[in-house]
């Protein structure tokens, strides 16, 4: 590879980056040691990173609100109206420069990274969106910092891992635990960035590994905002006081109407988006859209200045209760309306804190309503921060977040019991409606499907004719129910197929059939053949189906067994596929990527066509992609089938942005992975099976 044309500083900076590479990777210490030092850098760089967007947000209110203020001083008070819009006008224009950057945005970005491309986060988008958001937020728009915090730090820990020459798999982990340390530092609340990593990043997939980089990460994190922003939390109240018992049915109807106000402000922020992107954008251009919307915003925070910015002042105002009822109940329904044009007509921002602030709102209303209306005395302070926590996780749909963010920005313990019980109240009811988080949803619409993490990566690859079975027991439908009966009780299979006079499927039969006639048997059997209590209603799947989508309508459907038929002819069974089986297949695919990750620091001294034996009749060895396979998907080149191959990695050249010429990167591929001209093949296979690469030009 020549780099001729590259500067002599990028020529240095690229051997002091090699030097520095190649000295971590013979580091002799043991490698949950150099994971938890590595966790901990992360999380330290990553506290940085948020502080000093802290910092940016402080400087652009500033240099809007202090210096902007003076320079239109001539218009008075009503000064502030264009602010806003000038924000808008700037985040417009850096969009106009840079359109694929800017739509990489928020939180829904970074799980995409996590979840398909191995972590990886383009450094410039990390810098777009820390300036974009600050823009937003410092010329008074009304959003939130954390959903650009966590893509910051997830863009700041993927940086840093490609530094570090870590493999993808590591990287995966160090982005999403970056994300979550970001949480950690700008809410300061440890356990809140640990949860939110888990919940919204990487959709739950634990592992016990992954469980400490986000725990030293975030702990790290905390502790660097916790010495330059102060330890003081976020929130300022008097302790409150809770009610009995023998009352918490108020805080299920707090969580059950939080729950409602959720799916309101997410059905709504689905229909502006919609609005403004299928009618109002055709006809006229964003940056005007984007100005009118800063304009309305400046308007309503002339009248009412709390609305401006990201809203925390303005909530101690309303847990201190220095703010009566009605300008509350106008401030909930300016931030339930503008948050969703702001983000949707193009600006950038989160809706953890719009969260927060609808529901400090909704809690103090709900209360002095209850309070007027019944005549009790309740403390609205208690109902402002639960409502906060219910309302944050109704949207979000992160419940253990929720809890423990608010837990941690308090640090009071007394109304743990009612937050609870009021935010898994919220997310249930918005789960039934909605059925997933926000951020998977949006994702969904972009044509990504990752709601199942590593399932979808690792099954993708496979398909029905992969693990199905074509031994089938079909039962004409007039069979009578005694011998029905004798063949599911000598058979070793549980599900058996209906068919008609020609042969073709007609329905399934199992035990669940069976069971409600048991106690009638003996006067049923010789009144009922196969077709009168037979499943009519069959799920069929094709050879062709990958089993990511079958694991999915198993969990839909909630079968054990599905027949698999012809697509020529729905009707002709040609055999069947367990649940069972597509997860022992997972499973033994997540154990082979997990060893091929394992063994990724051995491996990269192995020279290239090396063999080395694993054991007796197995080996590895490193084979250059031959020219057939280049420019095609490892999904369709399927090495698995046509060579009896596993492709553990890849080696490959690194970008010659941090490169040089005999330095290899390491990929544990997914299915993808295009094959480049470059790439060195790590294959394990039976020894007969290596031996005919030989054979490949």
């Amino acid at each position: 590879m020549n780099f001729s044309y590259l500067s002599p500083a990028s020529k240095l900076f690229r051997h002091w980056l090699r030097f520095f590479q190649e000295k971590i990777s013979h580091i002799n210490m043991p490698e949950y040691t150099l994971f938890s030092i590595y966790s901990i850098i992360t999380g330290i760089v990553v506290g940085l990173a948020a502080v000093l967007f802290h910092k940016a947000i402080d400087l652009f209110t500033y240099i809007f609100f202090e210096l902007g203020a003076g320079s239109f001083s001539f218009w008075g008070g009503a000064a502030v109206i264009i602010f806003p819009a000038i924000g808008m006008l700037l985040q417009s224009l850096m969009t106009s420069a840079f359109p694929e950057t800017a739509k990489k945005r928020g939180v829904a970005e970074v799980i995409k990274a996590v979840a398909m491309r191995g972590g990886y986060i383009r450094f410039r988008t990390t810098l777009f969106h820390f300036l974009a958001p600050a823009i937003n937020m410092g010329s008074g728009g009304t959003v939130g910092p954390e959903g650009p915090a966590a893509q910051i730090g997830g863009g700041v820990a993927s940086k840093l891992g490609q530094l570090l020459g870590i493999s993808d798999a590591r990287r995966r982990v160090f982005t999403a635990a970056g994300a979550g340390a970001a949480i950690s530092a700008v809410f300061n609340t440890p356990l809140g960035g640990i949860f939110f990593a888990l919940e919204i990043i990487l959709l739950n997939d634990f592992q016990s590994a992954t469980f400490s980089a986000l725990i030293l990460a975030s702990v790290s994190a905390s502790a660097v905002s916790r010495i330059f922003l102060g330890d003081s939390p976020a929130f300022q109240f008097e302790i409150p006081s809770i009610v009995s018992y023998n009352d918490f049915y108020l805080f299920i109807a707090l969580g059950i109407t939080a729950g409602i106000l959720s799916i309101s402000f997410i059905r709504y922020s689905s229909s502006v988006n919609e609005f403004f992107h299928k009618k109002l954008l055709k006809k006229i251009p964003r940056w005007v859209l984007m100005m009118i919307i800063g304009l309305i915003v400046g308007a309503a925070g002339y009248f009412y200045k709390d609305i401006f910015g990201i809203g925390y002042l303005a909530i101690n105002k309303i847990l201190a209760g220095t703010i009566p009822w009605d300008i509350v109940l106008v401030l909930l329904v300016l931030k339930f309306f503008l948050v969703p044009m702001i983000l949707n007509s193009g600006g950038f921002g989160g809706i953890f804190a719009p969260a927060l602030f609808l529901g400090a709102c909704f809690g103090f209303l709900f209360a002095t309503a209850v309070n007027n209306i019944w005549g009790l005395n309740l403390d609205t302070t208690t109902f402002v921060l639960v409502s906060m926590g219910a309302v944050l996780g109704g949207i979000n749909s992160i419940p253990i977040s929720a809890i423990l963010i608010i837990f941690e920005m308090t640090k009071d313990y007394s109304f743990i019991l009612p937050l609870m019980l009021a935010v898994v109240v919220s997310t249930m009811i918005v789960q039934l409606v909605v059925k997933d988080s926000v951020h998977v949803k949006h994702l969904e619409e972009q044509g990504y499907a990752v709601s199942y993490g590593k399932q979808t990566s690792i099954l993708r690859s496979y398909f029905v004719k992969d693990v199905m079975k074509p031994e089938v027991v079909l039962i004409p439908e007039d069979t009578p129910l005694p011998v029905l009966v004798g063949e599911l009780l000598e058979s070793k299979y549980t599900t058996f197929y209906i068919v008609n006079k020609n042969n073709k499927l007609t329905g399934t039969i199992s035990e669940s059939e069976l069971r409600p006639i048991i106690a009638e048997y003996e006067q049923l059997r010789d009144m009922l053949v196969v077709s009168d209590i037979a499943n009519q209603d069959v799920t069929r799947v094709f050879e062709n189906d990958d089993l990511d989508y079958v694991l999915k309508i198993f969990g839909d459907k909630n079968v054990d067994y599905f027949p698999v038929v012809s697509k020529e002819d729905l009707g002709n069974v040609i055999g069947t596929v367990s649940r069972q089986d597509v997860i022992a297949l997972y499973n033994k695919e997540s154990l082979k990527h997990n060893l091929a990750d394992g063994m990724a620091r051995e491996l990269k001294s192995i020279e290239t066509s090396q063999t080395s034996q694993v054991t007796e009749g197995f080996s590895i060895v490193e084979k250059k992609a031959p020219e057939m396979f280049i420019g095609k998907s490892l999904l369709q080149l399927r090495i698995r089938n046509n060579y009896g191959l596993e492709v553990l990695m890849i080696k490959r050249p690194l970008s010659p942005i941090i490169a040089i010429e005999k330095e290899n990167k390491i990929h544990v591929p997914t299915p993808d992975y295009v094959i480049q001209s470059d790439d060195i093949l790590v294959l394990f296979g039976a020894d007969e099976k290596i031996a005919q690469t030989s054979k490949w030009i």
